[in-house]
């Protein structure tokens, strides 16, 4: 399909750069089967799902992924470099896509923050580059955790820093696995008293794990779907998981999926019938509209970018006549976009 068949104009001051408060106070905009629209807010989700409902979040972490510093032993007029990490590949070494990327040459050290030293190990496309630190396990988890950043999102980064309510505000009340450099928004709607209700009203949860990569900020620069690739990201759904997941199933309950990402690997750990399999491994999973799902009824999820994969998989969710409407509705009524931004639940038509 053509890219340009996801792109719709957006005010920018539509943005949001802070969440709301409470989190579930957030609005939400129901979308029908069918493609009926209602107006309503995040802490009346349990009146959308039955007792038999389960939902699925993704418990990742975000990781204190930006990091600043200078080459090593070039002389104090070196420029400043900015490091992003985005998938770990072993206990001491990261892919990361460096700025200016073009400064940096295999074998240069860094000096990151305060304390931390790396070397560039390999240098890849796209500003991509392998580096290796000093430090290794946790004593580098720790190391990152004080001389990184939380690394909000281009388009919230490029209008105000990062502040230390970040360090709250870009987590999910689920959070637990670390790994990821972006937040599974809809998560971030969660809170004590909306988890209350929903377990009142007999509404399980499970959940899975997909670490967030930096590709999730990365444009679709293709004119054409069949041309973009995914970068691959760590998932992960346990066999028990998984066992209740399909025993929902079996009993006519529905899976409502918090976010693209768990509704992601759900389907990437998927059958051709549907029966959830355990997974645990990379996904580059592309999910545009004529994909055919097996997993979720539901998805909650939070309003998309313009031309981007995660405006694609709800178009393929709904429809994109559907979702093209409903976000021309959000617009209209002022809905709040992207990563602290209102939600919208989509309830897909039957198969």
């Amino acid at each position: 399909m053509r890219v340009d068949q996801f792109d719709f104009e957006l005010p920018e001051d539509l943005i949001a750069l802070r969440p709301a408060v409470p989190r579930d106070a957030a609005r939400l905009l129901v979308v029908r089967a069918g493609g009926a629209l209602e107006h309503a807010h995040v802490r009346d989700l349990p009146q959308y799902l039955n007792a038999d409902d389960v939902l699925v979040v993704n418990d990742t972490k975000v990781i204190s992924a930006r990091l600043r510093g200078r080459r090593i032993g070039r002389g104090d007029a070196e420029p400043r470099i900015e490091i992003m990490l985005h998938r770990r590949l072993g206990p001491d070494a990261f892919l990361a896509f460096a700025r200016p990327a073009r400064k940096l040459a295999v074998a240069d050290r860094l000096a990151l923050g305060e304390t931390l030293e790396a070397t560039v190990a390999a240098r890849g496309e796209g500003g991509e580059v392998e580096v290796r630190f000093a430090l290794a396990g946790a004593a580098l988890d720790a190391a990152l955790a004080a001389e990184g950043e939380i690394p909000l999102p281009p388009y919230i980064a490029g209008k105000r820093p990062t502040d230390p309510r970040d360090a709250h505000d870009y987590q999910t009340i689920f959070a637990r696995a670390e790994g990821s450099v972006a937040a599974p928004t809809a998560g971030l709607h969660f809170t004590p008293g909306l988890l209350a209700d929903l377990a009142v009203k007999g509404i399980a949860r499970e959940s899975v794990t997909l670490q967030v990569g930096a590709g999730t900020f990365l444009p679709v620069s293709a004119d054409d779907t069949e041309r973009h690739r995914m970068h691959p990201e760590w998932a992960t759904l346990t066999p028990g998981a998984a066992d209740r997941l399909n025993r929902v199933r079996r009993a006519g309950g529905r899976i409502a999926a918090v976010g693209t990402t768990s509704l992601r690997t759900l389907e990437s750990a998927a059958a051709p019938d549907g029966t959830l399999r355990p997974f645990d491994g990379e996904t580059d999973i592309f999910i545009t509209p004529g994909y055919r799902f097996r997993t979720a009824e539901i998805l909650l999820t939070n309003f998309h970018l313009p031309r981007s994969t995660l405006f694609m998989l709800v178009s393929a969710f709904c429809g994109l006549e559907v979702m093209r409407r409903a976000y021309a509705e959000a617009v209209r009524e002022r809905y709040r976009f992207y990563s602290y931004g209102d939600a919208c639940l989509l309830l897909r038509p039957p198969p």
